[in-house]
Parts: C-alpha cells; sequence; structure tokens
C-alpha cells in the first residue's frame, strides 16, 4: 500500500475516527485504526465492536492495499506534524510496517493484518430518512444531558428516539431521563420515519454523531432496524448497535395540572443560580426558590460555608411557594432554553415541575425537587 495524502485531510479523517478506539483493550487489533486505498481515497476505519466509524478522504492512491496501525499513536504523530505538509504512508505486509514520511520526518509503526479487523455486519436498516444536521443538534442538545449515567439501569444509558403522534400531528420524539429530570423533544416526521420502531441510541454514539454534526450543513442520513443504526453524513458512515431494553414510559410522569406558573428572564435566573449554589454543599447542591407575588427569592446555605440569598422580579402571581431542586439540573435546563423566558409550571414542594421555554414548546423538562 503506498499513499500520499494532505496532512489537514488526514488529520481530520482520523479525528473522526480516534475517538471511537477505547485508551485499553483487551483485543489488540481494537486499538487499531483500519487503512484501505483504492482508487483515488483511502478509509479509515475505527470500532469499539459495538460503534463502528468510516471515514473515506480523497488521496493520491500508488498502491491499493489495506493494513492496520495503533489509533492514537497514529492521530497523536500526524497532529504533532507541520501544517500544510505532504504525508507520504506505505506498508509492507512482510515486514507488518507502516512507514510514515513527511518532510525530514519518519516513522515505523508495528502493523496487524487487516483481514483480523473486525467488521460490523451491515444487515438491513428497514427504516430510512433525512434529518438536517441543525434538527439533529437540537434532538441531541435538548436530551443529551439527561442520559442517566448508572449501568444498572442500562435502559436510560441512551436517547430514547421514536414516532408519536398527537391528534393527527406526528412528531419525532427524542427522550432522555436518569430518574431525576426528564428532557423530551419533538419536531415534525421526517418522510420515511412513520414506522419506524422506538430505538433506544447509547449515549457513547450520541457523543460521538455530535462531534461529527458539529461543524457540519448538510443533511443526515439515518438508516435504522430494532438493533442497529447508521448515520451517513457526507463521506462518513457511524453504524451503532443500540441498547436491548424498553425505555419507561415516560410520558406516566409529565404532570399537567400543574396550575402555579412562573415566568423569569432566563439569564437573570440562570445567573443567580449560579451565584447563589456557590455555597450549597458540593453533594447536594441544593438552592432553594421561595415565591411570592412578583418576586422570586433564591437561597442557599451549608453548616461549613455559610448562606446565599438573591432576589429577582418575576411573572408570578398563584400564591406564595417554597420548592428546591438541585442547582445543576437547573442551569443545565436553562442552558437548552433559547428564549429570553422560561417558563416554570409548578403545582406543589414535592411534585415534578415543568420547565419550558416561553417562546416555543417543542421541548419540555421535567425537574424533581428536593428537600431543602
Amino acid at each position: 500500500m503506498k499513499i500520499t495524502i494532505e496532512r489537514a485531510a488526514l488529520l481530520r479523517s482520523l479525528a473522526h475516527v480516534q475517538s471511537v478506539v477505547e485508551r485499553r483493550n483487551t483485543i489488540p487489533i481494537l486499538a487499531n485504526v483500519l487503512l484501505e486505498a483504492k482508487t483515488g481515497s483511502v478509509s479509515l476505519t475505527a470500532t469499539d465492536m459495538d460503534l463502528e466509524i468510516v471515514d473515506r478522504t480523497a488521496a493520491e492512491i500508488g498502491q491499493d492495499g489495506a493494513t492496520t496501525v495503533s489509533a492514537h499513536t497514529f492521530y497523536d504523530i500526524v497532529r504533532k506534524l507541520p501544517e500544510g505538509a505532504q504525508v507520504r504512508l506505505e506498508s509492507n505486509s512482510e515486514r507488518s510496517m507502516l512507514f510514515i514520511k513527511c518532510g525530514r520526518s519518519q516513522f515505523t509503526l508495528q502493523t496487524l493484518p487487516a483481514e483480523d479487523f473486525p467488521v460490523m455486519t451491515g444487515g438491513e436498516l428497514p427504516t430510512q430518512f433525512s434529518l438536517a444536521a441543525t434538527e439533529l443538534k437540537t434532538l441531541v442538545d435538548r436530551t443529551g444531558f439527561a442520559i442517566s449515567t448508572e449501568e444498572t439501569r442500562y435502559y436510560l444509558n441512551g436517547i430514547y428516539l421514536h414516532a408519536a403522534e398527537q391528534g393527527k400531528v406526528k412528531f419525532l420524539r427524542a427522550a432522555a431521563t436518569d430518574g431525576h429530570r426528564l428532557a423530551r423533544v419533538e419536531m415534525a416526521l421526517p418522510a420515511g420515519a412513520e414506522s419506524m420502531p422506538g430505538v433506544i441510541v447509547p449515549r457513547k454514539t450520541v457523543l460521538e454523531v455530535r462531534k461529527l454534526i458539529d461543524a457540519s450543513e448538510a443533511a443526515v442520513q439515518v438508516g435504522l432496524s430494532e438493533t442497529r443504526i447508521r448515520f451517513g453524513l457526507e463521506d462518513i458512515v457511524l453504524t451503532s448497535k443500540l441498547i436491548d431494553g424498553t425505555f419507561p414510559d415516560y410520558e406516566r410522569v409529565i404532570p399537567t395540572n400543574n396550575d402555579k406558573v412562573l415566568e423569569v428572564a432566563r439569564h437573570e435566573f440562570a445567573d443567580a443560580v449560579d451565584r447563589v449554589s456557590t455555597i450549597s454543599t458540593e453533594k447536594s447542591r441544593a438552592v432553594k426558590l421561595a415565591l411570592a407575588d412578583g418576586v422570586l427569592t433564591l437561597s442557599a446555605s451549608s453548616p461549613d460555608a455559610g448562606s446565599a440569598t438573591e432576589e429577582i422580579e418575576v411573572k408570578y402571581n398563584s400564591g406564595a411557594l417554597e420548592i428546591g431542586f438541585n442547582s445543576r439540573y437547573l442551569l443545565d435546563i436553562t442552558k437548552q432554553i433559547e428564549g429570553d423566558y422560561a417558563q416554570f409550571a409548578m403545582s406543589d414542594a414535592a411534585s415534578p415541575t415543568v420547565v419550558q421555554d416561553a417562546a416555543d414548546k417543542s421541548a419540555l423538562y421535567v425537574l424533581m425537587p428536593m428537600r431543602v
């Protein structure tokens, strides 16, 4: 195999694929990236057996071929090469070596046979639809923060993606919860997604997809079955297994009759929560909200640090109420609200609170209160 490629193009492809590779691997080949050179392009593939990313990029191919090399070492080398340089790659299968040449720099890396590299079986993906990159970013950003990290409840370790219907309007919905908070966002159902199964996309897959679409404006082609999902974006294809479990009926925990409505300037509220929570204990991060007509008083106290209070003007006229929340959860939610005002619908100090953007009801958040 002989390849000549621009350093920037190689680095971009390596950056996309190498983050899939786990730092510690009991199977040596899984620490490697697969390089395949064919007629005018080189494809790089990385996998952890649950998730696979393939990135194809243009290159000058002197000789077709394939090999595998340590993903992280290869990436670190290319990252440190000078900008604008041409990188020459040459593999010698008999000696199990990859030679990297760039200017006066030369590196030799150990390789493993390409035939040993595991390939994720494609299988049929009967549901196919397209999403704008901005729409996928919205789905991921507004729900991803609420994904549970508790491994015992593995079915909560991802985003639940499914088709829903309200009245005669059909939606594509994404939901995530960790038991303390719930995030749900919906958008018009794209053509082709009408009969999609409800699927749970794993946290790692969500994070990798988010990185790939960060700088893109292109449409993302989505294909899925009950066990796999595939995202196609320009020259990159990400394929992932889905979480084999049943996502809970989250609609049951969304209260519908919360009658105490608070409307507050989002930036002012977030800044006040951030300041006051400096005093709260690291473990609980509790902040108390005391509501009276037109006024919200935030307070926090700690046996070691002292206490803090801050008062802000709000739209509220539903009688006095005191309720406590985890300050980090409050800040996570307000960060996802893009409008100027956040709306809190409450019932009492012990019941779940619904939070929404006052100007955009497509995203909904449910937050469990704390005792303070």
